[in-house]
């Protein structure tokens, strides 16, 4: 079959790989869409992945084309959406519900071959069948959503909060639809990307700014949500959070990145400083958000191409041009 493979630091090609096998509990989906997020760009960059190469993706939808011999619970021709989490289920952290957290923590199109393929196999726990009305093509988004979903999870946020999102490209554009449908008084975006704040304004926003100083909040904003994973932003992000706030470091950041903090005011402020780790028991709630309509596919995929195109797709992505970017095998 014809899959995406990041062969080494630096290089993506698009190469022919065996088909894929399923194992006992395991099925063989013909992927439909596969987007691309910052995961594969650290991966490309020789993070994360503990070996190269690999065949990346991880957020993927398909139909069932093969299952294995003792997977009863979907079929050949079932519409799915993948999980790409692989747990171990058997270390301390998933024994005590941080399963994110796993000391074996393994996921499709990471550490295993992805969804940047003609096929991929997943284990038949991790398939979400789709309900008719909702594209097959569509729903490589449920990923990506189950980790915004994942992310409100972490913040507990109350009602009324006055929140503010670095970043508007899918991911911020995410929390931002979730931050209007969990109760914000306000939610704010900035971005150096005016195209992408763009976005964010058809979406409907309280303010849309290249920077938090261009909005009327001098006491600053009780959540704010770094979606961006960069160092200026995550930086300026610490000294926006209101009294008694929450900062979520939501973006993922190079291995290298720093910035610094001020204890006496996370003491004396009584702030809350935290993250959110990709998926964990959000898959499923996200998959119906998605179903009932959360997100309108139209606005948050840019980009459908060819898989044949992998490493300019991979291009475009770093040059922060468009939205949600899919290869469509």
């Amino acid at each position: 079959m014809k899959a995406a493979v990041i062969e080494s630091v630096g290089r993506a090609v698009v190469t022919e790989v065996p088909d894929p096998t399923p194992g006992p509990r395991e099925v063989v989906v013909q992927v439909a869409a596969c987007g691309l997020c910052g995961t594969d760009l650290h991966i490309l960059q020789g993070e994360f992945a503990p070996k190269l190469p690999i065949v990346p993706g991880h957020e993927f939808a398909g139909e069932v084309v093969g299952v294995g011999t003792q997977v009863t619970e979907v079929a050949v021709g079932d519409r799915v959406a993948v999980d790409p989490s692989l747990y171990c289920y058997e270390c301390r952290y998933c024994r005590t519900g941080h399963n994110n957290l796993c000391e074996r923590w393994a996921a499709i199109g990471v550490t295993t071959s992805g969804g940047a393929a003609e096929y991929a196999v997943a284990p038949v726990a991790n398939c979400v069948k789709l309900p008719e009305h909702v594209r097959t093509e569509d729903a490589a988004l449920i990923e990506p959503l189950s980790c915004a979903v994942r992310g409100y999870d972490v913040l507990n946020s109350r009602l009324g909060s006055h929140v503010l999102i670095y970043g508007s490209g899918t991911m911020g554009l995410m929390m931002l639809e979730l931050a209007k449908r969990t109760g914000a008084a306000s939610v704010d975006v900035v971005d150096v990307n005016a195209a992408r704040l763009e976005t964010a304004r058809r979406l409907g926003v309280s303010g849309a700014a290249a920077t938090p100083d261009e909005l009327d909040r001098p006491q600053g904003w009780d959540v704010v949500v770094d979606a961006t994973g960069n160092a200026r932003a995550i930086q300026d992000g610490l000294e926006r959070v209101a009294k008694a706030g929450t900062f979520l470091q939501f973006g993922v950041a190079d291995y290298a990145t720093r910035v610094t903090i001020d204890p006496y005011r996370i003491y004396n402020q009584e702030i809350t400083i935290t993250g959110s780790m990709a998926v964990l028991h959000s898959y499923e709630r996200a998959a119906e958000l998605f179903a009932n309509g959360v997100l309108d596919p139209e606005v948050f995929i840019s980009d459908r191409i060819p898989l044949e195109r992998y490493p300019e797709a991979l291009e475009q992505f770093a040059a922060g041009v468009g939205r949600k970017i899919v290869v469509v095998p």
